[in-house]
């Protein structure tokens, strides 16, 4: 997978809602109801995770989830990042 060039960065970050560039990885906080949430919502984006075969850093802290997505094989953002992102900024 070939990473994205900083112009198909920019258009791809407008087109996934609450994500934001951090480096070379995109990364978005969701606050939910509590830790019970926060876990039931992780295991929705693991399963996106896993039907996609790309996987992003979790962290969890009680009613936080912060998700980081970067294709550490390409050294850096590739489409896969942005399909998963969109898929998961379409969880309710």
């Amino acid at each position: 997978m070939s990473l994205l060039s900083e112009d198909e960065i920019t258009a791809a970050l407008g087109r996934v809602v609450g994500w934001e560039r951090t480096g070379n990885a995109i990364t978005r906080t969701v606050k939910l109801g509590d830790f019970r949430d926060a876990i039931i919502y992780v295991g929705a984006v693991a399963h996106l995770a896993q039907v996609a075969n790309h996987h992003p850093d979790i962290a969890i802290s009680w009613n936080k989830v912060t998700l980081t997505l970067s294709t550490h094989s390409a050294g850096g953002l590739t489409g896969a990042d942005f399909g998963l992102a969109a898929q998961i900024s379409a969880l309710p």
